[in-house]
Order: C-alpha cells, then structure tokens, then sequence
C-alpha cells in the first residue's frame, strides 16, 4: 500500500531524537529553543513560540486576540474541522466566508460581505499551500479594524510578494504533523512579536510566569506564579528533534514535491477532471496538496468510486476538505446550510488528493499516474 503522506525520516532525526533519550531531556528546553529558533530565521520574521499542535496554536492566537462570547472570526469553509474548533473553543462565533474556485482560498469579497459590528479576526487558510491574497486580506482587516491570524497548516514554505505567510497578520499557526511539510509527530508553532509571543509562551504552559521557563534553559528550579489560566500546550524536545534536522531539508523536499505537482499537471492535462491552478507569480507555492476535482458525468466516475478503486490499486488518496457546513454538528449548532456556500460545497464533493510527499520514488508516482489514467476518462475532442 501506499500510503497517502508518509513522511521522510532520514537517519539525522532518529540519531537526534536518540541523543535526546540518552540525555534524559525529553520534555520542553534546549531543543525546542533551538527549534524556535531557527524556524523564526526561516519564516524571516517576529517570535516563534512552539506547541503541540497546529490547533494549539490556533487556540492561543484566538485566546491572545482577545475574542470571546458574542465576538465573531470569519474564516473559510474549505479546511479541516480544527480551524473552526478553535474559534468554537476560544468562546467566539465562527462565521464562514466562501472560497474562491479557482485558488480554493478565501474569497476577499465575501470575507467583506460578513463583516459586522461584531467581528473581531479574521482567520484565512493558505489551503493546499497556496498563498491567499494576503495584501487585499491584510486591507480589510486594517480599514475594519480586525485582528488577523493565519492558518499556515499547509503553508510552511509559502510567500506572497516575497514574504512568507504567517508573517502579515498578528499571529501565524502552522502544524508539523506527521503528514505535513515538516513533521515532529505531532506539533505546531505560533510566529508572532516578541510583545505577544510572552504572553503565548506563559498561556502554552499552564499559565505560569516567565520564571517557569527558566527551569528549562538549565537555570535550575525557580519559583513561579500563575498569572493567567493557561493550558498543557507546549512543545517537546522529543518533538524538536526531527523537527531541527526536517527544517535543514526543506528546500530539497519542497523541489521534490514540486517536481511531483509538475508531473501530474502534464500526465493529467488530457484527462476529464480540473485540476489545481497553476501558482500565482507573485507567490510561492508550497505544494502540500495536490487535488484534483472529479465531476462523476465528464470523468465517467463519481469522486466516491474513484477513491474506492484507487484503494483497492493499493494508492492511499486524501479528501480535503468535505466543506463544514456539510457535518451535523456545525448545522445543528449554528445553523449552517451548504449550499449557502456553493464553492466550498462542489469542491467538498469532488475533491481528491493525490500523494505528493517528498518520500515518494519515481516508481510510486509512475503507480499514481498509470493509477489516475485507469479510472478517469479522456476529455472529448
């Protein structure tokens, strides 16, 4: 089987995480402040505060904007259910802004159209790694007054007119879980300024002062007060340790996935589906995702089949996203109706993602090539 986003591990982090075994040190210190660190160098920009996860990091951003009961945070339909999760926990209402087609990101336009007296943030998803036009977002949240927190889930190597997403906003939350573009297992960091990255960093644990950490940095034990409510977020040093040596490879692993995206844009070009738009110029695309869109009459296959035959041929596939407003939960606690939101919804539907990861041979995408043209019909001439 292959399996859909298996991460490359090479022989660096298993030596790492074993120093870090052997040293006793498993939980936060040394590594993760060198993690930090040098994620921060790479991005080019304020405090990284590393978490356990992506939805951690979410959370805190949420939690350091101040929103609560009777706030709203605009956000997009098209992305995994944690997104809206955090706004739910955070104690503010989600209110969802439909998506563009033809990026799949939020669409700047209905991102206005929701804005009310109470909205407080807006949170945009760089989905699939691909930039959201950050300069029309990063406007309107300047002419409303609103707050601004990126989900870079997908989008560690991304930029907009040469500056990495994450970094326009007041937080950027990005994810290192086992099937993105660096992984740690499990994981996430939050880039913010220094001024807000203190307060995150005493949130992530447990609410504890400054002088907590210090016990982490070799200092010996300090005393410390609770100064705030906090939570069990932070980071692990087990966790740094791939994380250090995942960062050093990234560029050689985003030219891989690149040269995969590339391949399939030319296998796929005569076959009945649509696929992803080409990247903008202005921008960086991180190829995290590569989807495809399946309409079961021009393809001679409904997305649903397709997945199942591409199972049974032994190529793991992913859905991203089936569209929120689709799960019952979200409809029965704010009454979402799908088709209130028609792009998120056709996309929903007929969206797959194909393996792109960094780990996969020549002969794995060869298999998800000869895999893709069974199934799927030739366009009419």
């Amino acid at each position: 089987m292959l399996i859909f986003g298996s991460p490359l591990i090479e022989d660096d982090e298993i030596q790492e995480v074993v120093a870090t075994m052997r040293a006793g040190w498993l939980g936060t210190g040394p590594k993760v402040a060198a993690f930090e660190k040098q994620f921060c160098d790479y991005v080019g920009g304020g405090q990284a505060v590393g978490v356990n996860s992506c939805t951690a990091a979410l959370h805190l951003a949420l939690v350091g904007c101040g929103v609560g009961p009777g706030d709203e945070v605009i956000t997009t339909p098209m992305t995994f259910c944690a997104t809206v999760n955090a706004i739910v926990h955070a104690g503010a209402t989600p209110v969802l802004a439909d998506v563009d087609p033809r990026t799949m990101n939020i669409d700047p336009r209905r991102i206005e159209e929701r804005i009310t007296s109470r909205t407080r943030v807006v949170l945009p998803v760089h989905f699939a790694g691909r930039a959201c036009d950050m300069t029309t977002i990063t406007g309107l949240a300047q002419k409303h007054g609103l707050r601004l927190v990126e989900d870079c889930a997908h989008s560690i190597e991304t930029t907009h007119r040469g500056r990495h997403v994450g970094t326009f906003g007041d937080y950027g939350c990005y994810s290192f879980y086992v099937t993105k573009n660096i992984i740690t297992g499990e994981g996430g960091m939050v880039v913010c300024s220094q001024e807000k990255s203190d307060r995150i960093r005493i949130l992530s644990l447990h609410g504890m002062d400054r002088d907590a950490w210090k016990r982490f940095g070799g200092q010996g034990y300090r005393h410390y007060q609770v100064v705030e409510c906090g939570f069990k977020y932070n980071m692990m040093d087990l966790q740094a340790a791939i994380g250090i040596h995942q960062l050093r490879r990234i560029d050689q692993c985003w030219q891989r996935r690149r040269d995969i995206w590339a391949r399939y844009q030319r296998e796929f070009a005569d076959l009945a589906i649509e696929l992803p738009a080409e990247p903008d110029q202005d921008s960086r695309h991180a190829y995290h995702l590569y989807t495809i869109l399946i309409d079961g009459d021009a393809a001679g296959i409904d997305r649903d089949r397709f997945l199942e035959a591409m199972t049974a041929d032994g190529i793991g596939v992913g859905v991203h996203y089936v569209s929120l407003p689709e799960h019952e939960w979200y409809q029965q606690r704010f009454g979402w109706v799908p088709t209130d939101y028609p792009h998120a919804l056709r996309i929903g539907r007929q969206t797959v993602s194909l393996p792109i990861s960094a780990k996969l041979t020549d002969e794995d995408v060869d298999d998800v090539v000869r895999g893709v043209r069974k199934h799927i019909a030739q366009r009419s001439r």
